[in-house]
């Protein structure tokens, strides 16, 4: 290798300081995202909670949509790996039901959100976002619906005369409950008049198992 290759590698190589600067700079979007939605977020609260100057945001990111779309994206390849993983796993085991499939799929991000990185919460408001929104559909269908689909095949695989418009309804339904149960926990000790009361993991599984059972027994009727 030559000199003058070596030196082109240096130069194209990002810095510890640039990669440092990307990280913050994507923490404080999803932070900032999360709190004030796509719309009501700033570019300049973005920089001011990274302490990052203006430009560098620009730099970065790209427009606002592109860094938003960049921050849905980087946590989305690891938890769809994690969820297919739990699920072979389960599979390994012997046979599925409802509840193991949810399972696999719920656990994964649960045990991410109560983990020590704190932006896996706001990433769940970011993914809410996503969900409730048609204008970010392509997102949906690029990050998510791959796994999501995978899980759905489990799903019609245990009920093979029931449409899969019915598995959707209810798996749809069960996503919107463990991202309430992410985003809205606190609700639980409010309604409960009590300060301690929490959500459980197995209560939410439970609960979404019980109600897409529900749902299909419904159809095959």
């Amino acid at each position: 290798m030559t000199k003058k290759t070596t030196e082109k590698q240096r130069l194209r190589a990002p810095s510890k300081r640039s990669i440092a600067s990307r990280s913050r700079i994507l923490d404080a979007a999803e932070t900032v995202f999360a709190r004030d939605g796509f719309e009501g977020a700033k570019v300049r609260d973005i920089a001011a909670l990274a302490e990052v100057p203006l430009g560098l945001v620009n730099h970065h990111g790209g427009s606002k949509e592109a860094l938003f779309r960049e921050v849905v994206e980087r946590r989305a390849e690891e938890l769809a790996r994690l969820r297919l993983e739990a699920l072979a796993q389960a599979k390994g085991q012997g046979a599925l039901d409802l509840t193991a499939i949810l399972g696999c799929f719920f656990r994964p991000y649960l045990a991410k959100a109560a983990g020590s990185d704190p932006q896996w919460l706001a990433y769940a408001r970011l993914v809410a976002m996503v969900s409730a929104d048609p204008a970010w559909a392509d997102i949906s269908t690029d990050l998510f619906d791959p796994t999501a689909q995978r899980f759905m095949d489990e799903i019609c695989a245990l009920h093979p005369k029931v449409s899969r418009a019915v598995v959707a309804e209810g798996f749809v339904y069960s996503v919107a409950a463990l991202l309430a149960f992410l985003t809205s926990e606190w609700r639980i000790a409010a309604l409960a008049s009590q300060s301690d009361a929490q959500g459980s993991v197995e209560g939410l599984v439970a609960f979404c198992a019980a109600g897409c059972a529900a749902r299909i027994a419904q159809a095959e009727t």
